[in-house]
């Protein structure tokens, strides 16, 4: 595995938010740039070069979670793949009911497009979930209506981590008119995603979380499925999404799916395990008084590890971790900017606890070492003793 040097002893830990891009991928990527800058839908050679790339990275993607090459759609990433999906499905289906089921720890591309269709006159319901940010299977089925036309709700929580039973529920769904949408951004290259086994019929992902370039990703959309380009113009994506493809990262996107195989996926799972481990016995160790915010079951995201410091504030650690040169979060780094508390901890423990302030996310990649996690421990030890006196 070809290592990326992040420079000046910095650690990075949120790899939730982002990933770095692998060589491999930045390799196939300047490839592509320098050699194949044909648009894909275009007949002369360029284009049929352009093309093959194209329907090649289609084939490798679809194969790794078992759908057809024509059920993927490449879109500009998760949010779009989410409002797509979420906002068409309304459209085309409101003459068989105006019924969405979802959760109340949904990543903001699902709530807040759900939001909106509110004020259309959409009934929504959001389930709530457990203290290991998990729904009631009892509370999904009491939920389904005969007029529900869709189901979304995630593989993975980008916050907590915890891995919701899709299974379960798209076999619930399986003799049912709602279709069944899941965000799984954050589950995509670790959890073992089988859309015809799960009975999934949407799926969305995000190149950047696997350590693909930004800006791309993919919605899987079963076959038989019918609803309009959420993107009007060009007739790409055989008119499922309008816009001339990006070969070059389409093409690294496709690399850094190659890369996680099976064993690959069990071998960061493992890994990313013992990761946390290291993180909790290491605290308790020197005399941090922690929590985990929601569970260590082995069917999780074992890359996302949210912890309650106690008595430290959240922006309190974040503010000392960033001076040390090491990168966490607060919670999910599309709402960093705000002040709001998590609606992921708050639909967890209830607005009044003291987990919504004094909480951390930090997440694992392909690059992070054993080193990474004892500068952390002992920045931690270090800031809260410093606190303490």
């Amino acid at each position: 595995m070809k290592e990326v040097s992040l420079g000046n002893n910095l650690v990075y830990l949120d790899n939730a938010a982002t990933t770095p891009m692998a060589e491999e991928v930045i390799t196939e990527m300047m490839d592509k740039m320098q050699n194949t800058f044909g648009n894909a839908s275009s007949t002369h050679t360029f284009g049929r070069e352009a093309h093959t790339i194209l329907e090649n990275a289609r084939h490798t993607i679809a194969r790794s979670i078992n759908a057809r090459d024509d059920e993927i759609v490449f879109t500009s990433g998760g949010t779009e793949s989410d409002n797509t999906a979420i906002l068409e499905t309304a459209e085309a289906r409101k003459d068989l009911g105006m019924h969405i089921i979802t959760t109340a720890i949904e990543h903001k591309a699902v709530i807040q497009p759900l939001e909106w269709l509110e004020t259309k006159g959409y009934e929504v319901t959001y389930l709530p979930v457990d203290e290991n940010g998990v729904i009631s299977l009892a509370d999904f089925k009491a939920a389904l209506r005969d007029d529900t036309i869709l189901v979304s709700i995630m593989t993975g929580n980008n916050e907590v981590g915890s891995h919701m039973p899709i299974r379960e529920i798209g076999e619930i769904l399986a003799d049912h008119q709602a279709w069944f949408h899941t965000d799984a951004v954050q589950a995509y290259g670790l959890l073992d995603i089988d859309v015809k086994r799960d009975h999934i019929d949407m799926m969305s992902t995000s190149a950047h979380k696997i350590n693909g370039p930004k800006q791309l990703g993919f919605l899987f959309r079963r076959d038989g499925l019918i609803f309009p380009s959420f993107l009007k113009g060009g007739d790409q994506e055989e008119k499922r999404r309008a816009g001339t493809e990006n070969i070059p990262a389409i093409a690294g996107f496709a690399k850094a799916v190659s890369i996680i195989t099976p064993m690959e996926k069990k071998h960061r799972q493992e890994k990313y395990a013992a990761f946390k481990q290291r993180v909790l016995n290491g605290l308790a160790e020197n005399g941090v008084d922690v929590a985990v915010n929601g569970s260590l079951t082995a069917d999780n995201l074992q890359h996302v590890l949210n912890i309650w410091i106690k008595g430290v504030s959240t922006y309190i650690m974040q503010t000392n971790l960033d001076l040390g040169g090491i990168a966490i979060s607060g919670g999910s780094a599309c709402t960093a900017g705000s002040l709001d508390p998590s609606h992921v901890l708050t639909a967890m423990y209830g607005e009044d606890s003291p987990r919504i302030s004094e909480s951390i996310r930090l997440s694992f990649g392909r690059y992070t070492t054993n080193e990474d996690i004892d500068k952390f421990i002992a920045n931690v030890t270090k800031t809260v003793k410093r606190l303490k006196k």
